[in-house]
């Protein structure tokens, strides 16, 4: 099921960060934006003043990667659930009705949050920038690590060190998610999925 494009050219598309539920923007898309946006992971709209397609992002780099598309029951609304990579208005605030946008009570969210700006912006001091620098490779293989350990805590019956080794785990996760631009909502997307199916 699509967008009734054949009834109105332009549909509003009203963005919300699904992390957090809070409105990012509004915009309008055509059909060539719309297929482009699912073609491509970056929402991309039509711009009625310029006559053309444009990704967000193009300009500043702070692109939306879409995590998913509603539609309204008359097909003539657009709900995008996308994940910001940087401040959304032009005016350099979180979204474009001047709100602030966090991520909830949900803490994963928020270390994720952490971990792309060290990957974006590295510090020395910073062991996720380290992390980072020794690629994916090393990332991958403390992600194994971690796990082995989880596995060891989790037969020896130690609930202390099973939480703390399963914290690394989730840590070092989020890491790898990260350096290969898969956003943590993508993976709770699938479970919710899954979860759904077999109710």
């Amino acid at each position: 099921m699509k967008p009734n494009f054949k009834r109105q050219a332009l549909i509003p598309a009203i963005v919300q960060d699904p992390r957090s539920g809070t409105v990012l923007m509004m915009a309008y898309m055509n059909e060539e934006s719309y297929e482009k946006t699912l073609r491509s992971g970056k929402v991309t709209f039509y711009s009625r003043s310029r006559q053309a397609l444009w990704t967000k992002g193009e300009t500043s780099g702070y692109y939306l990667k879409l995590s998913e598309i509603l539609l309204d029951c008359d097909l003539d609304t657009i709900l995008i659930k996308a994940i910001p990579t940087g401040p959304v208005c032009h005016k350099g605030s979180d979204t474009c009705f001047n709100e602030e946008n966090i991520p909830g009570d949900n803490f994963l969210y928020g270390l994720e949050k952490i971990i792309h700006d060290r990957k974006h912006n590295p510090s020395k001091k910073s062991y996720t920038t380290r992390l980072f620098d020794a690629g994916k490779k090393k990332i991958a293989q403390k992600v194994g690590e971690e796990a082995s350990e989880v596995i060891i805590e989790g037969i020896n019956e130690s609930p202390d060190r099973l939480a703390e080794e399963t914290a690394d785990l989730l840590y070092h996760t989020l890491v790898l998610l990260a350096a290969n631009d898969v956003p943590l909502q993508r993976v709770i997307n699938i479970l919710r999925r899954r979860h759904q199916k077999q109710q």
